[in-house]
């Protein structure tokens, strides 16, 4: 959690987005002088944004980038201290963790492309998408503590990345940790350096677009209902998310390729 410096352009949307043929979404924090803070207005951009990816049936995938130095500082600490109400940091953090379920609750996956610094939410930010790639000149953490605030909305998602000792470690001292140990960690999956990122990311994006989009959709998710309960309970969904996987033309048509030999056609 950093206080932003400089206020971003009032003539400069927050979030720049795009969508290519493919149907794949790019979302860009765009307020680099404040470090790309998840102000009101972004997560207002961010929130709309993916809802209409949501809406978008040719959707594919979506990247979250930022320009700057940074990927995200956290929530925007002027703007919060501006209103000291109970009420307003209620509406505050349910309108982060409302966006925060968005996210995971998209038929595609979301990769968060991380430069520089990624603190607070912006850190939970990453810890939400299905898969991130970092330039090794990133840091990450749960920093709130630093001004007497637990991040206890970001650690929802952390501990769902990392073991608990790590992220509780991280929530309460409020260090950073480098890109390499949140590869290490399973915060992040890919790292490289900066001139690379671009690259690494179109790259896996690639490999992602070259399978079903409906066994990706199906599969995504199950992997997030499954976490969430026993195992014998997981099973049982898994079990069912399978046939229903497997039923599917998608499946049959790949399975059958497998059989012949040649590249499956999911054309159409």
């Amino acid at each position: 959690m950093t206080e932003p410096t400089h206020p971003p352009h009032s003539d400069e949307p927050v979030l720049l987005q795009s969508r290519d043929a493919r149907g794949v979404h790019t979302l860009t924090l765009n307020t680099p002088r404040s470090f790309n803070v998840l102000s009101e207005a972004m997560l207002s951009a961010l929130q709309a944004a993916v809802d209409a990816v949501a809406a978008d049936p040719q959707a594919r995938l979506v990247v979250i980038a930022a320009n700057g130095r940074a990927f995200c500082a956290g929530h925007d600490l002027k703007q919060m201290r501006a209103t000291p109400e109970l009420g307003y940091y209620q509406a505050l953090f349910a309108q982060c963790s409302r966006l925060m379920l968005a996210i995971r609750k998209l038929e595609v996956p979301v990769v968060a492309r991380v430069q520089g610094l990624a603190t607070a939410a912006g850190c939970q930010l990453v810890a939400q998408c299905d898969l991130a790639v970092a330039s090794d000149n990133a840091t990450f953490g749960v920093n709130g503590i630093d001004v007497g605030l637990f991040c206890a909305t970001p650690g929802v998602a952390l501990s769902r990345n990392i073991l608990p000792k790590q992220a509780m470690e991280m929530l309460l001292t409020g260090d950073f940790i480098s890109a390499d140990e949140a590869r290490t960690r399973g915060l992040v999956n890919r790292v490289v350096a900066p001139d690379a990122l671009d690259a690494e990311v179109a790259a896996l994006v690639d490999r992602i677009l070259s399978k079903p989009r409906e066994a990706i959709a199906t599969g995504k998710a199950l992997f997030y209902r499954q976490l969430e309960t026993g195992m014998e309970s997981a099973y049982q969904l898994a079990g069912q998310s399978m046939a229903c996987n497997m039923a599917h033309d998608v499946a049959q048509e790949g399975v059958q390729a497998f059989i012949d030999k040649r590249a499956p056609s999911w054309r159409g």
